[in-house]
């Protein structure tokens, strides 16, 4: 919606909210709820501000000591919230409420905060233009549904949830039925929300299902990514349901992914697509570079302890890098034709930030068309299979953050700022789990040791 609009809108009282929100690190969004006359009057050209915490805390809230970008001597300042009115809509999901996403800058100069997410996605999307480039991209999420409430899931302590069905539903209809009050709630809310939904399905575990929103420029692929993953737990809360994006919620059952779909076009043209033949110099390229720096910068596509454990034999989750022609064993997928000629990455999983992971995406594939980095040869059959040339990803969070932060490639492609901010982020992350005593600790050591 247009500033126009959403002063009719205020006008006639349909809307009295408006929130104005960024995403941490994690891919959550944060911020406030302003009064809607006040954002109109103020916020709209001058902006808001939050503190800067907020870019150096872990999941529990508690600032994390290290960083050099915000820390306990700098006191804490506040950063200055501007809103990009492109990303300004309404919350089909709630009453009354508008939503508009901003970028970070600094208090001092007004500069883009460098390490905010969004901002780092943006440097790469300049890259691209600079090259000759615009981005199209999509995400596919999937999640989990349960029938517990959020509340009764923690009472839980989130074991012994019940699915939303009871048997796996990938593409079956009638199971999928038995969650249109939820999953058809958020197609609509989502449309309300003026982001285009292609569609829903059941997916390949007990309870899971994945919602596609069509493909956009890079930019608002992943503003729109974080907006859905809000609208469907507002949702959840407010049905009394509960929906989960980890990575992997049960040990005995697929992951959740989170499939990035990417292409490169020069003005209308797809630049990876040529007449008779889909292996253009700009497609080889880009793929090449994706791949080759895919190890290094980990982390942006699996940004979790649980990450890394979706990466099973046959769990439709790739183990190693390899692409190959519409092959779902492969980490890379080349799918669609002349002007939807595209890349898909299997690699992360729906606990990704997308502005993240996109932006890892094209750093790497534009390094790719920079430096012509060939892939290797196409796979062919079973990547899961032994003595296929698979290469090896990390098999941990924290061995996936010991070589980003080593990473030459990793600081050339993203900034030694990012790579040190975010590698002390994850650092945080695995020193937090490896702390923690564990339900399956309790169980195998308690008694039999």
């Amino acid at each position: 919606m247009t500033p126009d609009q959403l002063r009719d809108e205020v006008g006639d009282g349909a809307i009295d909210t408006v929130a104005v929100a960024f995403t941490d690190h994690y891919g959550r969004l944060v911020g406030k709820r302003l009064d809607a006359g006040f954002f109109l009057d103020v916020a709209l050209d001058e902006g808001t501000h939050a503190c800067d915490y907020l870019l150096t805390v872990d999941m529990e809230m508690e600032p994390v000591e290290g960083y050099e970008f915000a820390n306990w001597a700098s006191g804490y300042g506040d950063v200055h919230l501007v809103a990009d009115l492109a990303t300004l809509r309404r919350c089909g999901w709630t009453d009354r409420t508008a939503l508009v996403l901003c970028d970070v800058h600094r208090g001092a100069d007004h500069a883009e905060v460098a390490v905010a997410p969004r901002s780092i996605l943006k440097r790469q999307v300049a890259a691209a233009a600079a090259a000759g480039f615009e981005v199209d991209a999509a995400s596919e999420i999937e999640f989990f549904l349960y029938r517990d409430s959020y509340r009764e899931a923690h009472l839980k302590n989130y074991a012994d949830l019940e699915p939303a069905g009871w048997y796996v539903e990938d593409y079956h209809l009638l199971q999928g039925a038995r969650v249109e009050h939820f999953v058809g709630a958020a197609r609509r809310a989502l449309r309300r929300s003026e982001i285009p939904v292609e569609s829903s399905k059941g997916e390949a575990a007990t309870g899971q299902h994945e919602l596609n929103v069509r493909y956009a420029d890079v930019l608002t692929t992943a503003d729109r990514h974080a907006v859905m993953k809000e609208a469907l737990k507002e949702l959840a809360e407010a049905t009394g349901v509960s929906v989960s994006f980890m990575a992997k919620p049960h040990a005995d059952q697929p992951g959740s992914s989170c499939h990035l779909h990417v292409s490169l076009r020069r003005g209308e043209v797809n630049a990876f697509a040529a007449e008779g033949d889909d292996s253009t110099d700009v497609f080889r390229w880009f793929l090449g570079g994706w791949m080759a720096h895919a190890a290094d910068l980990m982390p942006c596509y699996a940004p979790t302890v649980n990450s890394y454990k979706r990466f099973q034999q046959q769990s439709w989750a790739p183990t190693g890098l390899a692409w190959s022609h519409d092959n779902r064993t492969a980490g890379f997928r080349v799918v669609g034709e002349g002007p939807s000629r595209r890349i898909e990455c299997r690699l992360p999983g729906a606990d990704a930030n997308p502005y993240l992971a996109h932006a890892a995406a094209l750093a790497s594939g534009l390094d790719g068309i920079a430096n012509r980095i060939e892939p290797p040869p196409a796979l062919r059959g079973d990547a899961y299979a032994p003595g296929n040339e698979v290469r090896p990803l990390p098999s941990t969070l924290r061995e996936a953050t010991e070589r980003f932060v080593a990473s030459t490639a990793a600081r050339r492609l993203l900034g030694d700022d990012v790579v040190d901010h975010y590698a002390h982020f994850h650092d945080a992350e695995c020193a937090a789990y490896e702390r923690a005593v564990t339900d399956w600790e309790r169980r195998r050591y308690f008694e039999r040791i």
